[in-house]
């Protein structure tokens, strides 16, 4: 009677215990190598002014701090508002704060904001839409046309 009593518990354990063990591991170590990171992360650089010929304008220049220099072409995490670029055409910013204190309009500065470069299929986005994407995390110290922070092949995260 007793062995009849255990067993049936011990195979359902042992089942359990299994299925626990084997399939959740490829989903952990998917996780594993996404850092969520938070504007505060950003905040490691200093700008210095930097006139640049082909613009006949001065920009300031990012210097990188390591905690960024380390994050350079990671998979990553990140909250923030939306900021439609240009819709029509894909191109969005992600920012720390909203469209009216934003880098443009509000005085923020630069490592507030970054550069959306989604996958294709997106959906069309609205201005201050608070979303987390996930991308491939990219300093820029080169190309004024862009942001100094680029989130490449960007999705959003649904919660």
């Amino acid at each position: 009677m007793v062995k009849n009593f255990l067993f049936p518990r011990m195979s359902a354990f042992l089942f359990i215990l299994t299925c626990g063990l084997t399939a959740p591991h490829s989903t952990i170590a998917q996780n594993q190598d996404i850092i969520k990171i938070t504007w505060k992360t950003l905040q490691d650089v200093k700008f210095t002014e930097k006139y640049y010929k082909e613009a006949e304008a001065w920009f300031l220049f990012p210097n990188f701090g390591q905690s960024l220099k380390q994050l350079n072409g990671k998979t990553v995490e990140i909250k923030g508002y939306v900021i439609p670029i240009d819709a029509e055409n894909g191109m969005y910013a992600l920012s720390a704060f909203p469209f009216s204190s934003c880098y443009f309009c509000g005085g923020a500065g630069p490592e507030s904001v970054l550069s959306l470069k989604l996958k294709k299929g997106h959906r069309r986005y609205k201005t201050d839409e608070v979303l987390t994407f996930r991308g491939t995390f990219q300093l820029n110290d080169k190309d004024i046309n862009d942001f100094n922070y680029i989130l490449r092949n960007a999705e959003e995260v649904k919660q």
